[in-house]
């Protein structure tokens, strides 16, 4: 294992997964949703920095290869849980989370059972889009839950940062299904009995 920049880089955004859950448990709101917003950014600038940093300086490595996907997995589902339950369960948000977190099981699960025949699962630029609007709808959400405390509707920002999260998290779970689609099309090869 190499310590480098970009592998700590992606420890910090592992480390930060928590923290937003934590966030909750050592403060009151709202300042726990801004402390869990600030680290959601966080670790999204982490994930683009890494990456860029380990190619720029051919500093990549088999652990910051192993540890990045499970860095990225954790940030996103604890905030989704976190949202989901800031949310008080409102079913316009706990619907398209639950296709968003089907969509990440699933594809771990395609790449674990194919091993190295997971390179056939490359990353394509929906993919990439859904990520994109993912990593926007979260802090958005976490962001509009500081005007929904105890469970009030939100007025005027607060709403206005609501609905547009709501869209986004849709629009995430829309693309999380077609990606998820285009996934399994691709494995279905290598899924077969017999061949």
């Amino acid at each position: 294992m190499t310590w480098n920049i970009p592998n700590i880089l992606t420890l910090v955004r592992l480390l930060a997964a928590p923290g937003v859950a934590l966030a909750f448990v050592l403060f009151d709101r709202p300042t726990a949703d801004w402390v869990a917003m600030a680290l959601f950014v966080l670790a999204s600038v982490t994930d683009w920095l890494d990456g860029r940093l380990a190619r720029a300086w051919k500093q990549e490595s088999n652990f910051g290869r192993m540890l990045d996907p499970i860095a990225d997995k954790a940030i996103v589902v604890i905030a989704l849980a976190v949202i989901v339950g800031v949310s008080h369960l409102d079913p316009w948000i706990l619907a398209p989370v639950a296709f968003i977190l089907l969509r990440e099981v699933f594809v771990s699960g395609l790449r674990e059972f194919l091993g190295t025949k997971a390179a056939t699962l490359k990353v394509t630029w929906l993919a990439k889009w859904k990520t994109t609007v993912q990593m926007v709808a979260i802090p958005v959400l976490l962001v509009a839950g500081v005007f929904r405390i105890n469970g009030a509707v939100p007025e005027g920002f607060g709403a206005v940062m609501g609905a547009i999260g709501l869209v986004l998290i849709w629009l995430a779970g829309l693309l999380t299904v077609v990606t998820g689609y285009d996934y399994f099309r691709k494995a279905m090869p290598f899924l077969r009995d017999g061949e």
